[in-house]
């Protein structure tokens, strides 16, 4: 299975950490098992031509809350110093997924940012019925993380491998997986999101990414990556 690991391949720290995400897998996996590999993200001077190319449109407020009439959200600014970055870092994501449904064969994206800590039970992803499924850690890699991380404890407890994304605010607000920098994405789930982009237009990949448009979103009650603790490159 391919593992792209979404880099700003020209930036020398991004590509740093790029490198021993790769690293991390093939530590724990064999090259006939996962195949990681840096994927070039895409950068804020490339935006604005690719947004074009694919047709796509950013509906998600930078100033104010909004209520989205269509899904019934209340969507909340993000923030960041550099809005294009936010479009960036979805385009980045927005291609995987594309790929993912072109080549109709399941893959994981992680973010350069993200490490595998340790070897993933693949047959628990494959024979799940969640199209998107979470690996990442929680705790220090979303918001309000200590509730997502008692409600995956209580269901691991009980004997879950694969939960739904827990919820963890009120359901009018957008809630996914922890920091959406480590997935598990089948092409049934790939087609989703690119059909989600094209009737509510173009969100931050973590935002339209959510429990309430997408239903089969789900999380693995072991956590197979966390966050190398990094700056954010979309927040700086």
């Amino acid at each position: 299975m391919n593992v792209s690991v979404i880099t700003l391949v020209q930036d020398d720290d991004a590509h740093r950490q790029g490198e021993r995400c790769v690293d991390s897998v093939r530590r724990h996996h064999t090259a006939g098992d996962l195949s990681p590999f840096l994927t070039p993200a895409v950068t804020p001077e490339e935006v604005d031509f690719w947004m074009y190319e694919k047709k796509l449109h950013w509906t998600y407020p930078w100033d104010k809350p909004t209520l989205d009439i269509k899904s019934g959200l209340n969507l909340h600014p993000y923030t960041t110093a550099s809005p294009v970055k936010r479009v960036a870092c979805f385009l980045s994501h927005y291609s995987e997924w594309e790929q993912c449904y072109v080549d109709q064969e399941p893959r994981i994206v992680m973010e350069q940012d993200a490490l595998l800590t340790k070897k993933i039970d693949l047959s628990i992803l494959e024979n799940s019925k969640f199209q998107i499924i979470g690996l990442n850690d929680p705790r220090g890699a979303t918001r309000k993380s200590a509730v997502f991380h008692q409600k995956v404890e209580e269901a691991k407890e009980k004997g879950y491998n694969v939960i739904r994304t827990p919820k963890v605010d009120n359901e009018n607000v957008p809630q996914g997986i922890a920091g959406n920098s480590a997935y598990y994405i089948t092409p049934e789930g790939a087609q989703k999101m690119i059909e989600l982009v094209k009737e509510y237009g173009a969100w931050p990949n973590d935002a339209i990414m959510c429990r309430q448009l997408f239903p089969k979103l789900g999380v693995t009650t072991t956590y197979y990556t966390r966050v190398q603790g990094t700056a954010s490159t979309t927040t700086l």
